[in-house]
């Protein structure tokens, strides 16, 4: 073997332990990554805006697979721990969904039943009233008799709001064919059996039933010498 031979002999062994080094290298890195990212595991991304104390399904979320150790330990990662909850908070599109978002459905207390009227949704609810929060009921109502005058009464204080159902179309009855057709809103209450009569009674025959939301642990008591009101009486 000449001297030209032994040098290309040479080249060729150091390019071979070149790419074994080269080779060693990425897969050194490769094992580096994986080591660092770590298993995939499931999670559930938001699709869509909820608003708070909204009723959850699995339409609302997408299913994900993420490396385990980015994911909080927080992370839902079975949605069967939607079941029965409601968001607590604004969820917002592409969040992450967690267990401190949701909350369980409010639900009957000893005494209580489960109410549901529909509601006027331009002079009722405006899209502010949601499941968990608290309202007072108003009714205005027409004279007893002719010539005596309309009063607007508050029906039922601090009532519990279990669902807002959604938008509904109605149409005004044979009696009021003047009127336009109207949207309503199915409203569902925890009330005691006094106010669940009330309430009825209100959405029966009241001229119009408002929901006034009562604000996080304001006083919704109302004296009874309040609860009435007449313009002739206002001073």
């Amino acid at each position: 073997m000449n001297s030209r031979q032994r040098r290309g002999v040479i080249l060729l062994l150091l390019s071979v332990l070149c790419a074994l080094g080269a080779f060693a290298g990425v897969l050194s890195v490769v094992n580096d990554v994986k080591s660092k990212v770590g298993p995939e595991v499931t999670a559930y991304r938001l699709r869509a805006e909820v608003e708070p104390y909204t009723p959850l399904t699995a339409a609302q979320f997408e299913k994900i697979s993420m490396p385990e150790r980015w994911l909080s330990p927080t992370a839902v990662r079975d949605l069967a721990e939607i079941r029965g909850k409601i968001a607590v908070t604004t969820l917002r599109p592409g969040s992450l969904l967690q267990t401190d978002m949701i909350v369980e459905r409010p639900a009957l207390q000893p005494g209580e039943q489960e109410v549901a009227i529909l509601i006027d949704a331009a002079t009722g609810v405006a899209g502010k009233i949601t499941a968990g929060a608290r309202v007072n009921v108003y009714a205005t109502f027409e004279g007893e008799r002719e010539g005596a005058p309309d009063q607007s009464k508050i029906i039922v204080t601090n009532a519990r709001v279990l669902d807002v159902g959604e938008l509904t179309a109605l149409k005004p009855d044979e009696n009021d064919r003047g009127r336009e057709p109207t949207d309503a809103v199915p409203i569902t209450f925890a009330l005691s059996a006094l106010d669940a009569q009330r309430i009825t009674y209100a959405e029966s025959f009241a001229e119009r039933v408002r929901l006034a939301l009562v604000a996080p642990g304001g006083d919704s008591a109302v004296p009874d010498e309040d609860r009435t009101y007449e313009l002739a009486k206002d001073k």
